[in-house]
This record gives C-alpha cells, structure tokens and sequence, in this order.
C-alpha cells in the first residue's frame, strides 16, 4: 500500500518568509525583481512571495480544513498511510519533495523515483498554491544547463515531475470560475479524490517555464483597466516561436498566453480558440484595436484578435510597466519575458 502525503499551504498570508519564493504560501505580497521592484516570477528562496486576489483565495487556518481531513479519512479506509502536513515556507514544501527523490544516481543529480511508494495530494485554495508546488519541483529537479544528462528527452529541461493530485478546498472555485481542476475534469470530492491517487493513472500534461524561473499551469492574462473598467492601451512586440503578431507599433487591449484555458476569454472576446493543456504547445493571442470606416465615412473601432501556436512565445514591453495575471497571480512586465513549454513534464492523478 503506498504512503500519501496531504500537503496544505499554510496560513500567514503576508509574512514574510512563507513558501511561493520567500512570501506567504498562499501569496501575500508581489515577487519583486531586486533592482526593478518589479515581478519577476523568480523562484529563489528570498524576497517578497506569490500574490492571490480576493478573500475567496486566502488561506487555510491552523487547523486542516474539512475536505482534507475527509480526504484522509478516505486514505485510511483503503489502508493507505496518511501524513497531513502543513507547509509554512519553501523548506518545508522541499522536505515533503524530498520523499519523492529517487535513489542517488552515478552523475549526482536530484531525480524523481518512478517506482516511488509515495504519493502527493496538494490541497489548493487557488491554483497559484498549486503552482507555488510545482515550481519547487522544477527547482528540485531541473538540472543546470551543464549538467544535462544524456537520459534527458531532447525536447525538455527536466524530467517527468512526481504525478500530483489536486484536492480543492473550496467547491465553489468548479462553477462560475473554471480553476484549473474544473477545466481538467478532475474530481472535487475528497473521496473521489483518495480514489484517484490510490486507483488512477498519471495524465502528463504540459508545463510552460519562463526565464524568470517561474512556471505557468493554466496561462497569464497581460493587460489593465483604468478605474471605471475601460481597457487600457499599451504597447509590446510578441512573438510565437516565428511568428510576429504585433512588433510594438500599435496598441494593444490584451495578450492572453495559454496552457490551458483559464484566460480563453475576455469579457465577451474570445482570445484563446482552443487551448490544449497536453498538446506540446502554447497559444497565444493579442487584441488590437483597429480603427474602421463604414461606407458613409464614419469611424468606429473593430477589435482584431490574432493567434499563434508554437513552442515558445516572447513579450517585450514598449513602455512603463504591464500589468499581468499568471496562474492568478499578479505582476507587472517591464522587460522581456519569454516561456516555453515542456511538453507531458508534470502529472496529476486521475481516473
């Protein structure tokens, strides 16, 4: 029978020193680039961490909230050994990692155990908790540039990461907003949940990276609002792998870049035609608004929304700072970023 341990992020939202790359595990404050201030997405041990929006994506309390106690009870029942535990900082979501490492290997590196006994449950109030889990497996695992290992796929940086299951905490985050395991199809209820780690399969899906050392699941919405909602205009040259979809001349409403379809749409605009989490590649889509006449002369506005599909896409902003959501958190671009995906690189148990 396998060994599961049910990781829950824990509770002090804006202390410092929490998990998420030095801020709470849950996200208080904006990473921050040392010299900009602005975020980077890093995945350092230091600095300012991961930032969620809104009360529905505060945190646990002290104590296990009720789905993971159901889930454990569930675990038990089967004959499953159980260990809850509740990480507070980087370090303590590395040791849980660690028990999912393989035997040393000739070269020296970090590498996940196939055949491990140990199984994962991450407990998640948001996906960007999820994702604060997944890049410490990128960190643990991800070997340097020069230290590539022949074994490694030629299309990747890492190897496949420890499959994970999902355990939402809260069941509302499946109806009128699709988190990422609404969009997966994967189970909500903490019975169904224990039923998938101890009875299902890996699904490898795609992971994007960027080089800020951040990971993306879902996708990242670039773009802003003034204060009444109106759209904001800026400008940035965006590029999907050849393809030049807007070089910085014009303005732009958004740029959506997606895994996945957490950011498909906007408002009523369709920005994302159909996102595949486990296609080996990233959509990415700009809208531009584009000034038009009728016959009789008059003007009117016409907004434009060009596609590309690739492996890697790049934004360079053309001015002052562009505010972004990634996985849900927030961050402002103030130079080029660029993310590539790694296809089948992470996994989440399912049935």
């Amino acid at each position: 029978m396998y060994d599961v341990v049910l990781l829950t992020l824990g509770s002090e939202r804006d202390a410092p020193g929490g998990c998420g790359s030095g801020g709470a595990c849950c996200g208080g404050a904006t990473e921050a680039d040392p010299a900009t201030g602005a975020d980077t997405g890093t995945t350092g041990g230091t600095g300012p961490g991961e930032s969620t929006q809104g009360d529905a994506d505060r945190c646990v309390t002290e104590r296990p909230r009720v789905p993971v106690l159901a889930c454990a009870d569930a675990l038990n029942a089967r004959g499953a050994r159980v260990q809850t535990v509740t990480a507070r900082s980087d370090a303590e979501i590395d040791e849980v990692l660690a028990g999912l490492d393989g035997p040393p290997r000739p070269d020296g590196l970090t590498w996940p155990d196939p055949d491990g006994k140990t199984r994962l449950v991450v407990a998640t109030a948001s996906d960007a908790q999820l994702r604060a889990v997944l890049r410490r497996l990128v960190r643990r695992y991800a070997p340097a540039p020069s230290r590539r290992p022949a074994d490694l796929p030629g299309d990747r940086t890492l190897p496949d990461l420890p499959p994970v299951a999902v355990l939402p905490l809260d069941p509302a985050r499946g109806g009128t907003h699709r988190d990422l395991a609404a969009q997966l199809g994967l189970p909500r209820d903490p019975a169904a949940v224990a039923a998938a780690v101890l009875d299902g399969t890996p699904r490898r899906l795609d992971l994007l990276r960027n080089d800020g050392g951040s990971v993306t699941l879902d996708g990242a919405l670039l773009g802003a609002a003034d204060d009444a909602g109106r759209p904001l205009h800026w400008r940035a040259r965006v590029e999907v792998d050849d393809a030049i979809l807007t070089n910085g001349d014009e303005p732009l409403l958004a740029c959506a870049i997606g895994n996945a379809g957490g950011y498909a749409t906007l408002d009523d605009v369709t920005l994302l035609a159909a996102p595949d989490p486990a296609d080996g590649q990233v959509e990415v889509a700009v809208a531009v608004p584009v000034v038009v006449r009728s016959a009789l002369g008059r003007k009117r506005v016409r907004l434009e929304v060009r596609r590309a599909r690739g492996r890697a896409v790049s934004v360079l902003p053309r001015e002052g700072k562009v505010p972004y959501l990634d996985d849900g958190v927030e961050g402002e671009l103030t130079r080029k970023r660029s993310w590539w995906v790694e296809p089948g690189a992470w996994a989440v148990w399912s049935i």
